[in-house]
This record gives C-alpha cells, sequence and structure tokens, in this order.
C-alpha cells in the first residue's frame, strides 16, 4: 500500500507542473475572457458586423455545418444563417482554459444559444492572435452536441 501512495505521489509531482507550464499570466486570460463577453453582447445585439470585427481579416471559422473564411464569409453567414435562417439569440460563449502556443493563444470552451422552437450547444477552440492592443479570433473550431451528423444545409 505505502509503495502504490508513494507511485501516485510521484506521478502527481510530473503531471501538475506539466498543466502549470500550459497556463497564460493573468492579464492575458482576463483578456480573452473579455473578448469572449464581448462576442456574446455583440451576439445578443444581432450585430453581424460586430461579430465579424471579432475576427482577424483571414480568419477561418470551422463550424459543424461548413467552413467559412474571411471576416466578410463570417459576417455574411451569422447575417444569413444564424440570425435570419436558424433565429439564433441569447448566445453565450463560456471560456473554461486558456494555453500559450508560441505567439498565439489557444481558448477552448463550451457555447450555447436558443434556438426558435429549441437550443443548440456544443464546444469551440479559439486560436487567437494580437492585432495591436486586440486579440482577434484566427480560427474557430466548433461541434455541437444536439446537431445531426450528416445533414445538408
Amino acid at each position: 500500500m505505502r509503495l502504490l501512495l508513494a507511485l501516485v505521489g510521484l506521478a502527481t509531482g510530473f503531471v501538475v507542473p506539466t498543466f502549470a507550464q500550459d497556463t497564460v499570466d493573468p492579464k492575458t486570460a482576463q483578456q480573452i475572457h473579455a473578448l469572449a463577453a464581448k462576442f456574446n453582447e455583440e451576439f445578443k445585439k444581432q450585430d453581424p458586423a460586430a461579430l465579424a470585427a471579432l475576427y482577424t481579416e483571414d480568419a477561418v471559422w470551422d463550424t459543424y455545418h461548413g467552413k467559412f473564411r474571411g471576416r466578410q464569409q463570417i459576417e455574411k453567414n451569422f447575417a444569413d444563417w444564424d440570425f435570419k435562417r436558424w433565429k439564433m439569440h441569447n448566445w453565450v460563449t463560456t471560456i473554461s482554459r486558456v494555453t500559450r502556443v508560441g505567439n498565439e493563444v489557444r481558448a477552448t470552451g463550451n457555447w450555447y444559444t436558443d434556438l426558435d422552437g429549441g437550443y443548440d450547444k456544443g464546444h469551440c477552440t479559439w486560436i487567437l492572435v494580437r492585432e495591436g492592443d486586440t486579440w482577434k479570433i484566427r480560427r474557430e473550431t466548433m461541434s455541437a452536441e444536439r446537431w445531426p451528423t450528416g445533414i445538408n444545409i
């Protein structure tokens, strides 16, 4: 039993520092959480241009219903699909982990939205880069828990 406890303690000693190295400084984490709050706010206003402005000009948005390239295409998707077709509202993105990857930051979390007649939710990952004093989304990958597979839109 003592040997087992010693091995568990030794293994924990190696694992904990590895996770600690993945965190960003508190200021950066706060900025990323503020970006998620801004995203939620602009979505609730149903402002596709303001939402698209949170992405880089060459951003890629890889969703469960398609891949959209560039700020202009992302804005069009918000306007035509999210707001007009699916009538999404009450969007909430919650970031649970922020890590540094080279010069970029990766934020992972969950999202939820109400739809006419229901809701949708899933997981998201943002790859973020600095543009001046602001973090922008360079790539977003989304999955959905409720979206049926193989659907054609």
